[in-house]
């Protein structure tokens, strides 16, 4: 087992090292109920889409990118093996980093490694490319704002380094220091605010990155005594 992650639907995701990507029903005993079937060479990282979990992206140490639909599935195949949606090979290096962009449905970004330094977006609909910026670095896990239109990249040498993005610009908006190897874990808070690092060494840091909704102010109540009783 080399990625996990688990679904809306109770589903482990079971990414290996032959490039099998592997569904189990974690109610159910270990029997495979679905395969995913592209990749050649052992599979580093899986995302599902926030899209009621309907796309499923995978990054692989053979350079390539590859998007699923899960409603799709071959015929007559046991276990139920779905189908590829799009193959995307434009990365030169191993494909550590995906994340789903929580604000756009069908919006994927991904992080090249040592010899690429990229990170690149990707309509899931149609497959084509949006956007592709150097980072000038090992790109290690993506991170999107919960709530803007920002996003967190770690990275490896030189410098080890967080760095915020302006997706609209892709501008450098900040970077953060202090991690000693290669950043090769990202995670938010469920408000979205803080950000959890983790890195080779077994280093954890936390960052408050992102900036979190204000809760709306109460209404004035215009109407004298509104808030008692009418008595009669």
């Amino acid at each position: 087992m080399v990625a996990l992650i688990l679904s809306i639907n109770i589903i482990a995701l079971d990414g290996r090292s032959d490039g099998s990507i592997v569904d189990y029903d974690i109610r159910k005993d270990d029997r495979a109920i679905c395969d995913y079937r592209g990749h050649r060479l052992e599979v580093c990282s899986l995302k599902w889409s926030e899209l009621f979990g309907r796309y499923l992206a995978s990054g692989g140490k053979d350079k390539l990118v590859h998007i699923w639909d899960t409603r799709m599935a071959v015929a007559n195949h046991h276990p139920r093996q779905h189908q590829l949606l799009h193959k995307i090979s434009n990365h030169t290096s191993t494909v550590r980093a995906l994340d789903w962009c929580p604000t756009r449905s069908n919006l994927l970004a991904s992080g090249g490694g040592r010899n690429d330094h990229c990170i690149k977006f990707w309509n899931a609909v149609n497959g084509v490319s949006l956007n592709s910026i150097d980072t000038g670095s090992e790109v290690c896990a993506l991170l999107w704002d919960k709530n803007n239109s920002e996003l967190l990249t770690s990275h490896g040498f030189p410098n080890n380094q967080l760095t915020l993005w302006n997706y609209t610009s892709m501008m450098r908006k900040a970077e953060l220091f202090g991690h000693s190897s290669r950043v090769l874990y990202l995670a938010g808070s469920p408000l979205g605010g803080v950000v959890a690092s983790a890195t080779e060494d077994e280093t954890l840091k936390f960052w408050n990155v992102f900036e979190t909704p204000k809760p709306p102010k109460p209404e004035a109540n215009t109407v004298p005594f509104a808030q008692f009783n009418v008595i009669r």
